[in-house]
């Protein structure tokens, strides 16, 4: 019978498995390494292996724990890095009634626009959410309604735009929002239109928070991933 030429750590490369007189049948374990099934990623066309993927353009992609089987929604390592602690964070109140998925803390002058596009993306997602334009009556006292809607929800997301960080210089009603904020565990920054760099400069403090950031993928898909992490497995 014919021997292995690489018996313990395996063929790294196909051609080498050719020219092994005992694996050049074609199988798809050469030796004793075994190389990960692959199959086409349903978001595109990428390769997806279990645990990770590498796309056709060269990018990677990780697949959280709290990420169901089959999902087609996409994470870089450090998307799952800075939301795997917010996951902890909030799982003892995912299965605590009538909350919020999402409070979303924003600037006024985003109400019509990116904070909007991010409320409606995530509506649509099933994923409820505090949104001032909604859920301040008229005539309410706003800082006690904002109080409220924090304490009834499951995570805070802050969409930090050019607008939100001339609010918080300014010491507007945003400003109250995030300090609340900064206060609990439950907190995703979004960057979008602006950069942590710009961030820090002006919140140190909310800068140092791990988040998101469109510059890194699109506003769908970061509602898509908020979706997941605040469903219950």
């Amino acid at each position: 019978m014919a021997r292995c030429t690489a018996p313990v750590n395996g063929h790294r490369t196909a051609s080498g498995a050719a020219a092994c007189p005992a694996c050049s049948g074609g199988s798809r374990s050469y030796g004793s390494h075994s190389y990960p099934s692959y199959s086409s990623s349903a978001s595109g066309g990428g390769i997806r292996s279990t645990g990770s993927a590498r796309t056709s353009g060269g990018g990677s992609s990780t697949r959280p724990k709290w990420s169901p089987a089959g999902s087609s929604v996409a994470y870089t390592p450090a998307e799952v890095r800075s939301l795997t602690p917010v996951r902890t964070s909030i799982e003892p109140r995912l299965a605590l009634p009538d909350l919020r998925d999402v409070f979303l803390c924003h600037a006024w002058d985003d109400r019509g626009g990116a904070a909007k596009e991010l409320h409606d993306l995530l509506e649509s997602s099933n994923v409820s959410v505090w949104f001032s334009e909604k859920d301040v009556r008229l005539g309410t006292p706003l800082l006690r309604e904002i109080d409220k809607g924090l304490a009834k929800s499951r995570v805070g997301i802050v969409l930090v735009t050019p607008a939100l960080l001339a609010r918080i210089q300014r010491e507007g009603i945003a400003d109250k929002e995030l300090s609340a904020l900064l206060a609990r565990d439950q907190l995703v920054p979004i960057v979008h239109g602006t950069t942590y760099e710009a961030l820090r400069e002006i919140s140190p403090l909310l800068g140092s928070r791990s988040g998101l950031s469109t510059a890194e993928g699109t506003m769908a898909n970061i509602a898509a991933q908020l979706a997941e992490l605040i469903a219950v497995e």
